[in-house]
């Protein structure tokens, strides 16, 4: 059985009539000839869905191997099979915020560093920020993905020196970045930033030395130098001085990783209230938390936003740093030292006045202490008893310490005295008499009994609730989540860069992987763990044959439409690219 072709001349031309028939052995004649059992008609009117469903209502009469041999052909030669859904889900999102039109739009006026082919470098950009929200590596191992193990719309393959050219152009251009992706993002999501959360960490480089110092302005960029005339060292560094604005940029400072011992750099984000991060920024290793925020303020000066309130964790509380935040009609929230000098810190903690449940575990009381500043004591019951547990474990173990220390000699004695001394949490509840002997201090466990479970916050804004701002200073943790999977999912370490633009667009790579899944965790109501496994079983098929070369996607299980569906992206073509045979 199969489908005989006839052909007619009419006024218009040929015209190609299709029958399946089969041949039938004809006695009188001597031989075959074909018998007709139905007509499909004209071959450019071809009902091809009625044709579908005759095929597939054959095939289930045969085995599913030899249905899948049958309608594939003899010719058609499968050739692999790559994830598609991260990449596809990825790229739709990035494109519906408009990530690929602010980068495209950067450069339309040609000048000198321009791409050649910005929508080329566009497309390596999105592969490496793929790479690092799917299977974060090395740029050279990210162009192996890229070309062999993953597919992405207009990017067949790329190779590690694009890879490298496209970052180099990205830190050029990543101030103005920021601010369009801003832009395109806030008036679609309609993000809500009154409230700015922001905070610093460190990175640390597996490295002996740290950098050369180079000569820095106030916000740590690199002073343009004007040639080695200008070397006051002749040794290329540009003129880099000892003077405070001298200073490599993977340097030693204080590790937020606990790794004193290694050069690193210093980042900080500004989130929303929503954990939708806006902005990143890089410095010097050892750049002091408490001038950046004012950086911070002057650099989104410009964006045209309304009231702000920021939202800072104690490292930021100076006196300069919350005149600098009130100036226009800016506020802040920031979080207090209890164990300060301050007489405005001890005035507060030592006035009366009844809590307010705000939460299960949360309960504030605002205090008097200053005509232009308001304090809110937070007292969280589960972290006192925490705090009451942890501080008994100390006193405990202290006291085990210096037991028997009175018959000790002098000497011995001050040596037990000076391994206290080593750690902080012992050390913080040790007494010595004038006679040199050591005593639990009975005055500083009463003192610190009456801060277990509580915290200070400092707001210049007249109209927030007490509710409101303790609420809003608890979201800082949505910066500590999003350093956390900055670190842990999209590998912000270990850093394969050496030169300093490339460190800084390496961090600008991950900000925008971060905020594409910060986004689709927001939209689903999941995790990006839980996401990316479910979309990594999506996958394209590509298969050769006479006609040429195509990608066929599997089907969509329910989770994976679910998905989509949350995220308003329409499911991907069941063909996804159709080539000729000459490819």
């Amino acid at each position: 059985m199969y489908v005989k072709t006839t052909a007619r001349k009419t006024k218009s031309g040929p015209v190609r009539y299709l029958h399946l028939a089969h041949n039938q052995w004809d006695p009188v004649a001597g031989r075959s000839v074909p018998k007709i059992l139905y007509g499909f008609g004209r071959e450019d009117q071809l009902d091809r869905d009625a044709v579908k469903r005759l095929v597939g209502s054959l095939a289930r009469l045969l085995d599913p191997a030899d249905a899948l041999a049958a309608t594939a052909g003899a010719d058609l030669e499968f050739l692999e099979s790559r994830p598609l859904g991260g990449t596809f889900t990825l790229d739709a999102l990035w494109k519906r915020l408009g990530i690929d039109a602010v980068l495209k739009g950067l450069d339309a006026t040609p000048r000198r560093g321009r791409p050649r082919g910005v929508e080329v470098t566009e497309r390596v950009l999105f592969g490496l920020v793929a790479n690092r929200a799917l299977a974060p590596s090395s740029k050279l191992a990210a162009a192996d993905w890229i070309n062999h193990d993953v597919h992405i719309d207009g990017l067949p393959e790329t190779s590690d020196d694009a890879c490298y050219r496209a970052m180099d152009w990205l830190n050029d251009v990543r101030e103005r970045l920021e601010a369009g992706v801003f832009h395109q993002v806030a008036n679609l999501l309609n993000l809500e930033v009154d409230l700015l959360f922001f905070d610093t960490t460190s990175t640390y480089f597996e490295l002996e030395d740290p950098d050369p110092p180079v000569d820095r302005d106030e916000h740590g960029h690199v002073l343009p130098t004007d040639g080695p005339e200008n070397d006051a060292h002749g040794d290329g560094s540009g003129g880099a001085s000892e003077a405070a604005n001298s200073v490599g940029f993977r340097t030693y400072g204080k590790s937020k990783d606990s790794r004193d011992d290694l050069p690193q750099i210093v980042i900080g984000m500004a989130v929303t209230r929503d954990g939708i991060p806006v902005r990143v920024w890089c410095w010097p290793g050892n750049t002091n938390d408490s001038k950046l925020i004012r950086q911070v303020k002057d650099d989104m000066r410009d964006w045209t936003l309304s009231k702000i309130v920021w939202v800072a964790d104690r490292g930021f509380s100076p006196d300069a740093n919350r005149r600098y935040l009130r100036q226009g009609d800016h506020a802040y929230i920031i979080g207090e030292k209890l164990r300060s000098d301050s007489v405005e810190i001890k005035a507060a903690l030592s006035r009366q006045g009844r809590y307010t449940d705000i939460a299960e575990n949360m309960r504030v009381k605002e205090v008097k202490v200053s005509e232009t500043e308001r304090f809110v004591i937070c007292h969280n019951p589960d972290a006192a008893e925490r705090d009451a547990h942890i501080r008994a474990q100390l006193v405990a173990q202290l006291e085990e310490l210096i037991a028997g220390s009175d018959t000790l000699p002098i000497m011995k004695r001050g040596e037990l005295r000076g391994l206290i001394s080593t750690k902080p949490g012992l050390n913080r509840y040790l007494r010595v008499t004038p006679g040199g002997l050591l005593r639990i201090d009975k005055a500083r466990m009463k003192t610190e009994a009456n801060l277990d479970g509580k915290y200070l916050l400092r707001c210049s804004d007249p109209h927030l609730p007490a509710a409101d701002i303790a609420l809003g200073y608890k979201q800082l943790l949505e910066v500590e989540r999003g350093w956390r999977d900055m670190k842990q999912i999209l590998d912000l370490r270990p850093v394969y860069h050496r030169l300093e633009e490339r460190i800084r667009a390496h961090v600008v790579l991950c900000w925008l992987a971060l905020l594409l899944i910060r986004i689709i965790e927001t939209s689903t109501d999941d995790t990006w763990h839980n996401v990316r496994r479910h979309l990594d079983r999506l996958h394209a098929g590509t298969f050769t044959g006479p006609t040429g070369v195509f990608r066929q996607r599997t089907e969509l299980s329910k989770p994976q439409r679910d998905l989509l569906a949350r995220l308003d992206i329409p499911a991907p073509k069941q063909i996804i690219e159709l080539a000729p045979a000459s490819r």
